[in-house]
């Protein structure tokens, strides 16, 4: 399950990857937990606000911690 903090892999990558890498990073970090959902792209830093039944439909699967 997510948290805050928690980096979670999306089904689609973001957008700022495809041009300015080439590559398909589709990691990113909770931010905000509640009815909505904000998460930050980990590649360059753009917040996304979604509801959190569109955030679990989108979601493919939470990272595991790099501690």
């Amino acid at each position: 399950m997510y948290q805050l903090g928690s980096f979670v892999e999306m089904k689609k990558p973001h957008a700022c990857v495809i041009k300015s890498t080439g590559k398909k990073a589709n990691k990113f970090e909770v931010i905000r937990l509640g009815a909505d959902i904000k998460i930050r792209c980990s590649n360059c830093d753009h917040v996304v606000m979604m509801s959190r039944h569109d955030f679990e439909r989108k979601m493919q699967q939470v990272l595991p911690s790099e501690t």
